[in-house]
């Protein structure tokens, strides 16, 4: 990442003086790319059912939450009277109940990550696309995304701010 925008600074800087040499020697764009992605007609419901699906796993979770905490009640009320081969069955039952809770978490946030790339992939790549028509057609030498602060400083007459014409050309 360090290399990438090293590379793109580094790039700026040449065409910027490149740029000062012969003033209309390049033009660049410069936009929010996640302003661009939630301006997307089928982000909001990318969204919604990436939620739907988080509420299932969380839901999951309190139901496995609930199971061990009653188990964990009814060993803490048994204690006293249980056996020692019962309660030493019992103590690695809550553990091994313990340990699958903590699994289910790890292994649901992972599926969540999951899903939100595969869901945001046709997206990503109608942006990306988008993006490439506008900068062929506007003769743009690349796009800068704003975003990632790499760059602190952007010359508006050197460049242009297409926020809201990739907005429009994504509706």
């Amino acid at each position: 990442m360090k290399r990438i925008t090293a590379l793109i600074v580094a790039l700026v800087a040449v065409l910027t003086i490149s740029a000062q040499d012969a003033p209309s020697a390049f033009r660049f764009g410069y936009l929010s790319y996640e302003a661009a992605l939630q301006s997307m007609p089928d982000y909001n419901l990318v969204q919604q059912k990436l939620a739907d699906l988080k509420n299932q796993y969380e839901m999951e979770s309190k139901r496995i939450g609930d199971e061990f905490n009653r188990k964990y009640e009814e060993f803490l009320e048994g204690q006293q009277e249980f056996p020692k081969t019962i309660l030493q069955k019992r103590q690695s039952e809550l553990q091994e109940l313990m340990d699958k809770n903590i699994a289910f978490k790890q292994q649901s946030l992972d599926e969540l990550a999951k899903a939100e790339q595969e869901a945001m992939a046709p997206l990503r790549i109608k942006l990306i696309e988008t993006l490439g028509k506008i900068g062929r057609e506007r003769g743009y030498a690349f796009i800068v995304d704003t975003d990632v602060k790499a760059l602190p400083f952007i010359n508006p007459d050197m460049g242009e701010d297409i926020n809201q014409t990739v907005q429009d050309a994504l509706k």
